[in-house]
């Protein structure tokens, strides 16, 4: 298990040294949807998709180091992202109701569940 492990972090650290340039586009469909949304041109440049994608996973992984830092060593928890945007009102806010919507739909699941377990018996 420890060497499966260490494995695992030496890969997350090769990923490091690739260039952004090299790394596989993950966010582009959505950030091109998001552009739209915002009142880009349906189909954007690339080359601002790139971008930005670029810019969305710097911000991602420079906001999980701080956050590992912040909190139990090894460990990432919703507070401890949550500690580092307290003082952003928009991202706190937002953050808020993101989980308080999380809480509700894992409620209304968990009922959907019962019923329907229920209902089968």
């Amino acid at each position: 298990m420890a060497e499966s492990e260490k494995e695992q972090f030496d890969d997350e650290e090769a990923e490091e040294d690739v260039p952004l340039e090299k790394r596989k586009k993950i966010f582009s469909k959505e950030l091109r949807c998001m552009m739209y949304g915002f009142g880009d041109d349906q189909n954007p440049y690339t080359e601002t998709v790139d971008l930005l994608e670029d810019l969305v996973i710097e911000y991602i992984t420079e906001m999980t180091k701080k956050a590992m830092e912040v909190g139990r060593q090894g460990r990432l928890t919703v507070e401890d992202v949550i500690f580092l945007i307290r003082k952003d009102p928009k991202k706190f806010s937002r953050s808020k109701e993101l989980l308080m919507m999380n809480e509700e739909l894992r409620k209304a699941r968990k009922a959907f569940d019962e019923i329907k377990y229920a209902t089968t018996k």
